[in-house]
């Protein structure tokens, strides 16, 4: 059995969108956050802030939110190992991210453009 893995992003989703500037927290995502952790699930931050920027990201991250990462931006040891090479792509079970959209919204939307119901 594999262990689950969360990739979240930091902006708008741990916390309010305030680029380039840290927003307020979203308590009951970090909340979410920690207790897949608990539960034994690999946490990777994945965002597009890079340098000091991200790092101001994981250290609010690991003092305000009490979230400590498995990796950054980055997949884990063991699954470039699996794979055989670490691609751009991070790889996750799940994706927690503001700008995300479901398969089936996806396909209800289509489905409505072409005159159907899903």
């Amino acid at each position: 059995m594999s262990i689950p893995v969360l990739a979240v992003d930091f902006d708008g989703t741990l916390v309010e969108n305030d680029w380039p500037n840290i927003g307020k927290p979203k308590e009951h995502i970090a909340r979410y956050v920690r207790h897949l952790k608990y539960k034994g699930w690999k946490i990777i931050l994945w965002t597009c802030r890079v340098d000091s920027a991200l790092q101001a990201a994981v250290d609010f991250c690991r003092k305000e939110l009490r979230i400590e990462f498995d990796a950054v931006n980055d997949n884990l040891p063991e699954d470039v190992i699996k794979y055989g090479s670490n691609s751009r792509k991070i790889h996750a079970t799940k994706y927690l991210d503001d700008k995300a959209m479901l398969l089936s919204e996806v396909e209800a939307i289509q489905a409505l453009q072409k005159g159907g119901k899903k």
